[in-house]
């Protein structure tokens, strides 16, 4: 059963939270109507727009493996610490490289161009230290390079206690398109994937110190660059786009993400996020918590709302 579709106007409200989230089948369990109803808190997702039941329903139905793994991962950390959340992250990403559903989509994709490197500019003034990915040819694509010089950056913003504000941007027109596709597949050993994960993951110096982080995020902001940013505040121009791609590479959100998001914006919006594969902009990142500000036309900021 790759997932279930439950209508809640036709589910009595008598019929409450389940006692547990293991309770649930192995699957997606989405709802589809009222989320106020007293049931869907449960469920792993509940479908809003701009998402439509349809096109999440086609999605989940090309790669189940990959989105059971995904719902199942986002049950199993909620209100877990996030290092070990991390690792659980991790291990499950791990047992995808290993699936199938990967290996279909690295056999049928067109090969990814290897674009020159970049560099990660990194300045300190005062109590603020300044992070910029400057690569901006490969819209700040992380290659592996990258990914090694922002685990060093949010190591020293970790470990300084005297760094008050730790600013993260991204160099041209995009924020960060994600990890770098030419690197997909080059380590096939997903047990080697993880290990690799475990020593050199920005995400697990970034956890450390997400209360004094803030990504300024313009134009995509996409895979592993979004999962790295939703760590602390994010401050986005309007014409920030956010995206999680992941399920149709018959993968989930492994650079941090599954833990990231659920945490700034809960487990049920990361799942419709990743199970849709659907683009956001700044007004639904906005409303769903994802942005804490928008720098309108003038530059000023606009803080969200409370509620």
């Amino acid at each position: 059963m790759p997932l279930v579709m439950i209508d809640l106007e036709h589910v009595p409200p008598e019929c409450n939270r389940l006692a547990s989230l293991s309770d649930l089948p192995p699957c997606p369990v989405i709802g589809l109507g009222d989320s106020d109803h007293p049931l869907a808190a449960s469920l792993d997702c509940v479908v809003e727009a701009p998402v439509r039941a349809e096109s999440l329903l086609t999605a989940i139905l090309a790669r189940p493996l990959a989105a059971g793994v995904l719902v199942q991962l986002l049950r199993t950390i909620e209100g877990m610490d996030p290092m070990s959340a991390l690792l659980v992250e991790s291990l499950a990403y791990a047992t995808l490289q290993g699936g199938a559903e990967y290996r279909d989509w690295l056999g049928t994709r067109a090969p990814a161009a290897r674009l020159p490197g970049g560099e990660l500019r990194v300045a300190r003034r005062g109590d603020v230290l300044s992070i910029e990915v400057d690569r901006p040819h490969a819209r700040n694509a992380i290659d592996a390079a990258m990914r090694d010089a922002l685990r060093e950056a949010f190591d020293l913003a970790a470990i300084d206690p005297t760094i008050a504000r730790v600013e993260l941007r991204g160099a041209g027109r995009a924020f960060g398109a994600g990890a770098d596709l030419s690197e997909f597949g080059t380590t096939r050993d997903p047990a080697q994937a993880h290990a690799i994960r475990m020593r050199t993951l920005p995400a697990l110096a970034a956890a450390r110190c997400r209360s004094r982080m803030v990504s300024t995020v313009q134009g995509l902001c996409v895979g592993a660059s979004l999962e790295l940013a939703a760590w602390g505040r994010i401050e986005a121009h309007e014409d920030a786009i956010f995206h999680l791609p992941e399920l149709a590479m018959g993968l989930l959100p492994g650079a941090g993400g599954c833990v990231s998001l659920s945490r700034k914006i809960g487990r049920q919006r990361t799942a419709l996020m990743v199970l849709s594969g659907r683009r956001i902009g700044v007004s639904t990142a906005r409303d769903w918590g994802l942005v804490d500000a928008v720098v309108g036309e003038d530059r000023a900021l606009v803080d969200k709302a409370p509620g």
